[in-house]
């Protein structure tokens, strides 16, 4: 246990330092052309998601993402003491990922975000996207469990484009970001909206995923 705990916490620590790392570096060098920025942002982003999970997938499940672990829980894949263990130390893995980002880019190390992301396009964006990416992960479990990291990753980096919202669809990157005052930054007073969507989505993922990929559906 001790080893999936610290799998889960370094997963979302490089997946935080590298969404606002690569967040500050793109602004850094886009020249305040933010279609360039976000590019810079996205890429490493799904990148890293692909490496994480690829590599501590066999030690943790590599959910990095209470949402993700919330869908397990509700499935009956996860014990609901574990559960509570794994989230916990997602939220430190991103946590630390934000400080250790500040640290790289000399940015000041505690930080509270000002940036705006906030009503009806936002919440239903971050509805998408999580239930998108549990989806991609339910489905991807099932029938391809060699290609669960291609498929995050991918989905993750798509995500960002189509989403308003930028694709947070991960309480534990909702609640970092809210620490970061940067590109990546999130105003905490909106962060709780964000999140109790983010579950929301990952339960009805869980639902129809139950219905849709069903052991009797014959071809």
């Amino acid at each position: 246990m001790a080893r999936k705990l610290f799998a889960e916490w370094l997963g979302t620590f490089f997946l935080l330092a590298v969404v606002v790392g690569s967040g500050i570096m793109a602004d850094r060098l886009s020249g305040g052309n933010s279609a360039l920025a976000l590019l810079g942002n996205t890429i490493p982003t799904g990148a890293i998601l692909y490496v994480m999970i690829l590599i501590l997938g066999p030690v943790s499940g590599a959910h990095f993402n209470p949402a993700v672990t919330f869908a397990f829980l509700l499935s009956n894949k996860i014990s609901i003491k574990n559960s509570i263990a794994y989230i916990i130390f997602q939220i430190l893995g991103g946590i630390t990922g934000v400080i250790i980002a500040h640290l790289m880019f000399q940015e000041s190390i505690f930080q509270t975000s000002t940036t705006l992301r906030t009503g009806g396009d936002q919440w239903i964006s971050e509805f998408v996207a999580t239930f998108g990416l549990v989806t991609t992960i339910l489905g991807a479990v099932r029938y391809r469990p060699e290609s669960i990291a291609m498929a995050v990753g991918l989905f993750v980096t798509a995500g960002y484009w189509f989403t308003a919202s930028t694709c947070f669809a991960n309480p534990a990157v909702t609640i970092a970001r809210a620490f970061t005052d940067t590109f990546a930054g999130i105003n905490p007073y909106h962060a709780p909206i964000f999140i109790l969507t983010q579950f929301v989505a990952a339960a009805v993922a869980m639902l129809v995923c139950n219905w849709l990929f069903s052991s009797k559906i014959n071809s």
